[in-house]
């Protein structure tokens, strides 16, 4: 598949099922086994928020290439009209930004830059990163 033939939000659509699959899989390595104890813990690493929070420190600590800016950038300017009520907007374009990222890797077969970008986001919001915002 070439992925530079999709949009934004279908990038984002793949990245978000890539990027959830990797944390549901590390949360099991972890040891966690009961599903409502999983989807809990999953939340701290896949909501809108903590996504919006590890693109935007990949962006401050320079870890993203041009070329994956770009397919950020085309994930966080996607037209999306309807937006949950309990983000707010420039989270959920930052989020959908990251999974469209996501998506691209993953449809460029660039699993191990993928995987590398899913371990420095998981050491970012394990060592709370994500709550200084």
């Amino acid at each position: 598949m070439d992925a530079k033939l999709y949009n934004g939000l279908t990038l984002a659509y793949i990245g978000d099922g890539a990027y959830e699959l990797y944390i549901r899989n590390h949360l099991l390595n972890l040891g966690y086994t009961k599903v409502n104890e999983l989807h809990k813990h999953a939340i701290k690493y896949t909501s809108g928020e903590a996504q919006a929070s590890v693109i935007r420190y990949f962006k401050e600590k320079n870890l993203l290439s041009e070329e994956e800016l770009q397919y950020y950038k085309r994930g966080r300017n996607s037209n999306v009209l309807k937006v949950r009520k309990n983000i707010e907007r420039i989270d959920y374009l930052e989020g959908t930004g990251f999974e469209s990222l996501i998506g691209y890797l993953y449809l460029s077969k660039q699993i191990d830059r993928m995987n590398e970008l899913f371990d420095e986001a998981i050491k970012y919001i394990e060592l709370g990163g994500d709550q200084h915002e």
